[in-house]
């Protein structure tokens, strides 16, 4: 009897530790391989240095040239055999983002991209997903990659919160990324019930101008390059776009989701999952965000040295 009695203390114990935990989806599975291989050993021998209601949920990413690629334009090309190595070594979901939204059935029989779904689904451990737009590729593969998971892209554009919901209704999907700019919506956001909240994952750090409307229009450039259908870059028409990327402008976009928000509000409403962008940014900037989101403040030195300073690595 008093076994029993533990073994549901420690489901209770578990339940809670799930719910005041923190799931960071991070970029970059292919693109940064080398500052991976770094972390991800310090994230579990050294897990004073970091917060203890974080928790690496996945890393995304897709290989360069990928027809079914979207959302940005790849430039990983790290062997797929030794990412996949290295993310079940250390138990961490792997996704590829496949997220291209002008997919057609002639486009489903690509070798590559085939071949990567095969490759992944073949998971020792935790499985490991996809980020998918096109419906006609998700059909495809759950009929064909029966093991893999999915999540519902942000390029969907969903600023809309009851399309967005009825998108969270969907049973294909494990998680569903809205778009950035849904972030704070509370008075809804509040409304979803406990299994609804789990399927939601946050676009955390987007430095995109909040007033865009051709945010759908950019993705769907990248679909067509990624095809080879369109080489031509999008033109930004937003204030300051020639900044680039900045997390300090990241910041104060009104969308922005802090370390703060995250403890004091999104995980005692019953959030937990946040999405880091940085797919197409140099692994210099991503380790910012690791250091940023992850990292104790007083042990941030402490990775910075044994990352930046690693001779064998060259993150510039």
């Amino acid at each position: 009897m008093k076994k029993e009695i533990n073994n549901e203390s420690n489901k209770t114990v578990e339940s809670n530790n799930k719910k005041n935990t923190a799931y960071f989806h991070l970029p970059g599975l292919f693109e940064f391989y080398e500052l991976y291989r770094e972390f991800l050993p310090l994230f579990r021998e050294h897990r004073e240095y970091f917060y203890d209601w974080c928790e690496i949920g996945s890393i995304y990413g897709a290989p360069y040239d990928c027809i079914w690629g979207g959302g940005r334009t790849s430039l990983g090309n790290h062997n797929p055999i030794e990412v996949l190595k290295l993310t079940q070594k250390y138990g961490v979901s792997a996704r590829l983002t496949f997220s291209n939204s002008l997919l057609g059935k002639e486009h489903l029989m690509d070798k590559k991209c085939n071949e990567l779904c095969s490759l992944f689904e073949q998971s020792t451990g935790i499985s490991n997903g996809v980020i998918v737009h096109s419906d006609l590729l998700l059909e495809y593969l759950k009929l064909n990659y029966k093991k893999l998971y999915y999540v519902s892209s942000t390029t969907k554009v969903l600023t809309d919160f009851n399309q967005f919901h009825d998108e969270i209704k969907v049973k294909d999907f494990r998680y569903v990324v809205p778009d950035f700019r849904l972030n704070k919506d509370f008075d809804n956001l509040r409304q979803l019930d406990s299994f609804e909240k789990n399927k939601v994952e946050f676009l955390c750090n987007e430095c995109c101008y909040i007033g865009c409307k051709d945010r759908k229009a950019c993705y769907e450039a990248v679909s067509r390059k990624n095809l080879g259908e369109d080489k031509c870059e999008h033109l930004c028409t937003a204030p300051d776009v020639g900044d680039g990327y900045m997390f300090s402008k990241a910041m104060t976009n009104p969308s922005f989701i802090s370390i703060e928000d995250i403890t004091d509000v999104y995980l005692p409403m019953g959030f937990n999952n946040f999405k880091i962008e940085g797919r197409g940014l140099g692994s210099a900037l991503v380790l910012e965000f690791l250091l940023y989101y992850m990292t104790r403040q007083e042990y941030q030195l402490h990775v910075r040295e044994k990352i930046y300073l690693h001779n064998m690595l060259d993150l510039f």
